[in-house]
């Protein structure tokens, strides 16, 4: 592994095994912040969906592309962000892909008209795509120890519930406050503050080995990402075009496979890092885990609503528990995970998920809300046992070297598996006679394909593996 020393003796930062997880706070801290902010910046802009529409006088078409054009370009670039961590140094890509977030972030706010906002959102997550695998990157490397790992691993999940439980609140506040423009300017400052951070505490590492960047293998997993993404983002207005982008995303994945099968360890994706079981078995669950959350996220809120059950304050209220959960349970993931072990942790927690979706089933079109409740707040808790422990069983299943790949793949298993539950699910949502029984069909089956990705994963991590 290739290591600036001269960083790390600045820093006082040292990735040896015993070294303290105290010295590790600002490093974690730095990793968390800017993760954060990315994660509220995305949440709180559907909020202001509406008086952006109003200011601009723009067409639904132009908000829903403000909305998908970050989430198409994060999608495509994911790969590419996580092998450039890997080559060229996972602090380097890091810091780029927040100063990238921030400068998107300074365009958005002082957009003169739509498009330039579009634009803005689309250099947003073309930072997303190289600060979040960089960021799981370097938490690998800094961690060796995978007890200590563990824990900061919990914390560094716990942000995402952090950012689902303030979001809303935060979100309301700034624009009934201050505008809309101050959603996005509330991430300058916060982006710059994580740079100087960055600067101090993380140390920088690459490790190229024989890989490169290939153009063939960028532009195929692109097309294959990209074309699942758009499947997902039109699948309920324009269908012809959903299937066409689905076929694409089919075709281009066979080649990239093919593509990256001739170049063996040089590949951008080297195919031997799926023998490693727990690496496979993360990528089943994390894809069952997001398929279920954002699913249930997507639909829950609007048969609410539809139904005149709650408005769009209530719902927002109502979600709050399943968010409060998650962000409890995380920072304990790393003590519970050697209690029972990561695998059973990971895969138990993505079991629970569904559980939770069964039960939002069973409380669909109940004139009480308890029972989606109670359904909610076991889907958190699910995804608090099981969001750190299942990132760390797949960068932890290859070796520091890879570890930026495998940060990209996770978490383009977590993006596929949203994608694919708001469009699967949604499907079974609007061919379904009414909303209760469309949200019921919907969320039932979801739950059901959780717990067939927990069994599934759990059968598969059991399996001995080496570092690839």
């Amino acid at each position: 592994m290739q290591t600036d020393t001269s960083a790390a003796g600045a820093s006082g930062i040292d990735t040896d095994a015993g070294t303290p997880f105290a010295r590790h706070r600002l490093t974690l801290a730095t990793l968390c912040l800017a993760v954060l902010i990315a994660q509220i910046d995305t949440a709180v802009v559907n909020l202001a969906v509406q008086p952006i529409q109003a200011y601009f006088k723009a067409g639904i078409t132009s908000m829903q592309w403000m909305l998908d054009s970050y989430n198409l370009v994060y999608a495509v670039l994911l790969l590419s962000g996580g092998l450039l961590a890997d080559l060229y140094g996972r602090k380097r890509i890091f810091q780029t892909g927040v100063a990238l977030f921030a400068g998107a972030s300074l365009l958005c706010g002082l957009a003169p008209n739509v498009g330039l906002l579009i634009v803005g959102r689309a250099l947003a997550g073309v930072g997303a795509a190289m600060l979040t695998p960089a960021s799981l990157a370097i938490l690998r490397v800094s961690w060796p120890d995978t007890a200590q790992r563990g824990k900061a691993l919990g914390i560094w999940a716990a942000c995402n519930g952090l950012a689902f439980a303030v979001a809303p609140t935060l979100g309301g506040l700034l624009i009934t406050g201050f505008g809309w423009r101050s959603i996005f300017f509330l991430a300058v400052p916060v982006c710059l503050l994580a740079l100087a951070m960055a600067r101090l505490s993380v140390t920088e590492s690459s490790d190229p080995g024989q890989r490169h960047m290939d153009l063939a293998a960028q532009v195929l997993g692109a097309l294959a990402l990209g074309g699942l993404a758009l499947a997902a983002i039109e699948i309920h207005q324009h269908r012809g075009l959903a299937l066409a982008s689905l076929a694409c995303a089919a075709v281009a994945s066979m080649l990239f496979h093919r593509t990256e099968a001739r170049k063996g360890e040089a590949a951008m994706v080297p195919l031997t890092l799926f023998r490693a079981p727990a690496l496979r078995g993360a990528i089943i669950a994390t894809t069952g885990m997001t398929l279920g959350m954002y699913g249930v996220l997507f639909l829950q809120p609007l048969v609410w609503q539809k139904l005149g059950t709650l408005d769009a304050t209530q719902a927002g209220l109502a979600l709050m528990p399943m968010a409060f959960v998650f962000l409890v349970v995380s920072p304990f993931t790393g003590k519970l995970s050697q209690a029972v072990g990561a695998s059973a942790l990971a895969c138990g927690g993505v079991l629970v998920i569904g559980i939770g979706l069964l039960l939002v089933g069973l409380g669909a079109g109940q004139a009480s809300i308890a029972c989606t409740e109670l359904g909610l707040i076991l889907t958190g808790i699910g995804m608090g046992f099981a969001t750190g422990p299942l990132m760390g069983l797949a960068v932890g299943a290859v070796a520091a070297a890879r570890s930026g790949t495998a940060s990209a793949l996770i978490n383009v298993a977590r993006i596929a598996g949203a994608t694919l539950g708001v469009a699967v699910l949604g499907a079974l949502y609007s061919g379904a006679a009414d909303p209760v029984s469309g949200l019921r069909l919907a969320v039932v089956c979801g739950g059901i394909f959780q717990i067939a990705c927990a069994i599934a994963a759990w059968r598969i991590v059991r399996k001995p593996g080496a570092y690839f």
